[in-house]
This record gives C-alpha cells, structure tokens and sequence, in this order.
C-alpha cells in the first residue's frame, strides 16, 4: 500500500464506520483510497501555487496559511498548508481532513484531496469565487448585492448543508462554529459552509464525547457555553443568529445597545413580540423583500434561538418550513443568551418543536473537560483569518447552582 493510501486510512482509525445505512467496511475505505484519486503530489500544488507566492495568499489562521492555485486541468483551488510550529492547527487539519474526506453537498466545501511531504501537510478544496459572506453582508458598499432573493436562497442552502451534516452524512457531524465568515459563496451565489476544524464526529457505537467548548462569541448557544451541553441544536442556534443577520445586516456580537437591547436576538424578539418584526430588516433589502418570507424567516430564526434547546426545530423541519409557506407557527419563547436562564416550557397537546425524524444524533451531548482557557484561529478556504473566541470548562456530576446565573468565562 503507498503512503498517501496509508494517511488516508489513518484519518478513519479514530471512528468506526458500521453504519447501517451505507454497510462501509474497513475494506471499502481501501478501495475509496484507489478509486477517489484524493492524493496531489507536492510538486503539483507548488507549481499550482507559484510555489506558495505571497501574491497567491488568501488568508492565514491557526492552521497556517492558505494559497489559490491552478491546477494543470484548469481548475482553481484553495490549498491549506499545516504550519509548522502550530499544535492547535495540527488537530483542526486532522480532524477537517477526517471529516470532509467523505462529505459531499452542494452546500458544504469539496474536500479534492490532500497531500503529504516530508513535514509538509496540506488540503487541497475547490476555489470558491465569491468572497465569504461576512465581506458582503457587514460592509455597507457591498451589501446591496445582497437582494433579498439571494439573502433567502443563502438561508436555504446554509439549512440543507447542516440537515445534510446532522442527518444525512455518513455520521452526525455537528460544525460547532457556523458563522457568516464561515460560509462562502461561489460564482453562482450559492452557499458552502466551509471551516470544520473545530467540528465534531459522532460514532454510531457512542452516545457522548467529552471535549472542550469552542466556537465564537455570538454564534454560541447559552447551554453549551455555561455548561459545555453540545448537541445538533447548538448549530440550529448559529443557524438561527445568522439568519437574524441576514435580515438586518447587522452583527449579533457587535450589536448597537442603543435601540433598547442587549444584543440583536433580544432586539428581533422584543419587536415580534409586538407584531413589528418588519422594523429590524435591512434598509438595503426595502425593494426586493417578499414581506411574508421576511417575517416567516424572522420567526424561524427567533425559534431557533429559544433558550431551551428543546424547544429549537431541528434542521429538517426548517428546511421544510423554508420550502414551503408554513401555516400558524408556535410563539417562540424569549431567546437565549450567555448567563441568562431558562425554564423548560411544557409544550401544548400535539405541539412538537422538531417537526419530523431528528436523526440519531439529535440528543446526543458532550461535556467539556478542558481545564485551560485556550484561543484558537480558524480561516475558511477564500478568506482572511477570524478570531475564534474558545473558552473551556469542567462540568460536575451534578452541578452546583450560580446565584448569579451564570459562570464567569475567561478573557
């Protein structure tokens, strides 16, 4: 077997891949190794890149940097080269590598190979032509490319990438740091989450993993800061907080406290609630809203930021509401924040939040066990770094109640 056969199959040792649904042996990961033709020669990619020229950087984050390059046949790539001296990249490439070698999605980035040299370790993804979505949406120059048709197609296919993520992959893969910078767009406006280094595989044999809590501020749902609960709808509250973002062009963690709340979540909530949700909508979208889709995404968006995870719909049935004009949909109840507490509401005889099969994975949680405060940087296939905010904590068997609702995290 040759070595690029050998890191292939080295990147599955970790998991076990029984499952029902696509009968994967470890003999048919050596056959997957042959017929995908993932490996790139080092030299392929070096003169792909102009040996890694400066003029062809896209970005840098804690991995290391990423170069475009253009392969003989004519396709355009993102190459992501490990950095030497970074222990944290190191465990963000493997754990991407592990994750994407088997994904396929029209909305999530495609994996093409990856390549090994001596200390030199990269992935090698499709070039996405358009910026990342944060470029457009939070710079008032560009935002009007932004219509409201692309806005709500955007929504659209972000909710089929995680549905395809949480439900429809080889195994449940929560992302854990879905963001506007996190999600590029092609030359078609079409949507790719991209990013997995901090994402997370569950095995069908485990119902839980321990690990530590990371993700970025303003992205994280409540349960899973506070207390380190990581399950399919910590990324439907992501999901939820972009989609509030969408809509107004507006920045959850930079929000202005001036219009009377704390963050956007409870500005949208507070509005809804009195029947004038229309007032958070971008300016920029004034011509092109369908007002009904406007409304029906803001209350999708404010269920999936509940603060009882319970509550949020899983993936599948957003995308069904998002295909179709729903009738009546549930009140949400009041959103969820770092700190903030919530009591599990009882839901009304035949009233279900999640709508539909929520896959095997939809209960499954993890607890973190970290004992350090750590940072981690992370940068997406066409992009400039983004900080990534990570904090970490360990979580008692029966945790003791704060007096102040909340627990201090570091700096």
């Amino acid at each position: 077997m040759t070595k690029s056969k050998n890191f292939f199959l080295n990147l599955f040792k970790p998991f076990n891949f029984n499952s029902k649904r696509e009968g994967q042996t470890e003999e048919d990961l050596d056959k997957i190794a042959a017929q995908e033709q993932k490996h790139f020669t080092f030299d392929t990619l070096a003169s792909a890149t102009k040996d890694f020229h400066p003029t062809h950087k896209l970005g840098e984050g804690g991995f290391g940097p990423v170069y475009r390059g253009k392969l003989n046949d004519g396709r355009d790539i993102a190459v992501k080269k490990l950095s030497h001296s970074s222990n944290q990249g190191k465990k963000e490439f493997m754990n991407e590598a592990k994750l994407l070698a088997r994904v396929q999605h029209r909305n999530v980035v495609n994996l093409l190979g990856y390549c090994t040299h001596g200390m030199e370790k990269l992935l090698v993804y499709e070039y996405v032509s358009n910026e990342s979505l944060d470029k457009l949406l939070f710079k008032s120059n560009k935002r009007e490319q932004l219509d409201w048709k692309r806005r709500y197609d955007i929504i659209t296919g972000i909710a089929r990438g995680l549905l395809y993520l949480h439900e429809d992959s080889h195994n449940c893969i929560i992302h854990r740091d879905i963001k506007a910078s996190n999600i590029l767009l092609d030359d078609k406006w079409v949507p790719k989450i991209a990013d997995f280094g901090m994402a997370r595989l569950f095995p069908e044999d485990q119902t839980h993993v321990n690990t530590r809590v990371a993700g970025t501020n303003g992205y994280m749902a409540p349960e899973y800061v506070m207390h380190g609960h990581l399950s399919v709808k910590a990324d439907v509250f992501s999901f939820g907080v972009l989609v509030l973002e969408l809509i107004t062009g507006q920045r959850n963690s930079t929000f202005n406290q001036s219009l009377e709340a704390q963050n956007l979540l409870e500005w949208a909530y507070k509005l809804h609630k009195k029947d004038r949700s229309l007032e958070i909508m971008d300016s920029t979208l004034a011509s092109s809203a369908a007002i009904d889709q406007v409304k029906m995404c803001i209350h999708i968006g404010l269920l999936c930021t509940q603060g009882d995870p319970q509550l949020r719909p899983n993936m599948r049935r957003v995308v069904i509401l998002l295909s179709k004009r729903p009738g009546n949909l549930e009140e949400p109840s009041r959103p969820g924040v770092p700190g903030s507490r919530y009591r599990r509401s009882r839901r009304p005889p035949g009233m279900t939040s999640t709508g539909g099969t929520s896959g095997d994975c939809d209960s499954r949680t993890f607890n973190s066990s970290s004992n350090s405060n750590t940072a981690t940087a992370s940068t997406s296939a066409a992009t400039a770094s983004t900080s990534t905010a990570t904090v970490s904590t360990s979580i008692p068997s029966k945790p003791k109640s704060d007096p102040r609702g909340k627990r201090p995290m570091g700096s």
